[in-house]
């Protein structure tokens, strides 16, 4: 079905702004990957559909769902080499998704990690109704994301290590289907960790996640990354105590945005003694600024030309539609309605 060929796909939901742990861990080295020429097709989906689960303002879904598109152009997404399109264009998608939800058994999405962490904080909280607060959109995620992948013919998804799950599902729903036909229709896609991806801690020392309020913005206000940053948790060890950089925070964060000899003077500095937690909260404030202040002036002018992200956004929409229309297509003339 693939013919072959390489093909990259990757999304993201807009409900958030994107952060330095979403840059570091996926954004960088997914638009490295996709400008690499290895692929032979790229696709990047912003999953608006996936978005609603939690996101019900219509206004702000649309207003992230353009600032995420104007994230990953300034940072270096070429929509010539990647189709970048909005999942609620592709109409495809939804009728891909009602059919493989045929091949798909209940016991299957029972044992998908969001839908069990969201029973097991039902449990926690002793709430008798352990489905509580869980909507289909949550529960039949792991399908819709089987349809989002499959209706590309997509090989290769680049994912973190906590999507994994959800790639080792798309399979599983593949391989039903095509037992059932007797034929490979759908692909089986390779979920891959994204090469160079980075985890990122949090401010407060959890993973770095919106819903934990501990992020650092790629493109806030100085203002609101000083705050940010100046929250990062520390010891209580003095400015002359000798410490060890690979336990801290803040030169985690800093050896992946400042100069190499900027890098190995923190590092000197904490292991020596002579440099305080304050002190070094500055030398990272400054190198973020300074990383992320040459594509800062193209993300402005995208946030400030709406018209030309939904451009770019319908014409990445006409190009995988032409291909959604042929996937979908074999899969119902293997069904038998069409």
């Amino acid at each position: 079905m693939s013919d072959n060929k390489k093909i990259l796909l990757s999304g993201l939901k807009p409900t958030g702004t994107p952060h330095i742990g979403n840059y570091m861990g996926m954004i960088r080295p997914a638009i490295e990957m996709s400008n690499s020429g290895k692929f032979d097709e790229s696709y990047l989906f912003i999953a608006d559909y996936h978005g609603i689960n939690t996101m019900k303002d219509p206004k702000l879904l649309k207003s992230l769902t353009r600032e995420v598109c104007a994230v990953w152009l300034a940072l270096g997404l070429d929509p010539e080499k990647t189709v970048l399109y909005k999942q609620s264009d592709i109409s495809e998608i939804f009728e891909l998704n009602t059919i493989i939800s045929a091949f798909t058994s209940k016991g299957l999405m029972n044992r998908a990690h969001a839908y069990k962490d969201a029973v097991q904080k039902n449990k926690d909280a002793g709430k008798s109704e352990l489905d509580d607060g869980v909507n289909m959109g949550l529960y039949n995620y792991p399908i819709l994301m089987a349809a989002d992948i499959m209706i590309m013919g997509s090989n290769t998804v680049p994912v973190g290590k906590d999507q994994l799950q959800h790639l080792e599902m798309q399979r599983d729903i593949a391989g039903s289907f095509n037992a059932n036909y007797g034929r490979e229709v759908l692909v089986k896609a390779d979920g891959i960790t994204v090469e160079g991806g980075v985890m990122f801690t949090g401010t407060d020392g959890r993973k770095m996640s919106k819903s934990y309020n501990n992020v650092i913005g790629i493109f806030d206000s100085e203002k609101s990354i000083k705050k940010a940053v100046m929250s990062i948790k520390t010891d209580s060890k003095l400015p002359e105590d000798p410490k060890n950089p690979d336990d801290i925070v803040i030169f985690d964060f800093y050896k992946h945005f400042a100069k190499p000899e900027d890098v190995q003077k923190m590092k000197e500095g904490f292991e020596n003694g002579g440099l305080g937690y304050g002190d070094a909260k500055k030398m990272l404030l400054q190198a973020i600024l300074d990383y992320f202040a040459p594509y800062r002036e193209k993300y402005e002018y995208y946030m400030s030309n709406p018209s030309e992200l939904d451009k770019i956004l319908e014409e990445g929409a006409l190009k995988a539609k032409r291909k959604a229309q042929k996937v979908l297509g074999k899969v119902k003339k293997a069904v038998g309605v069409a």
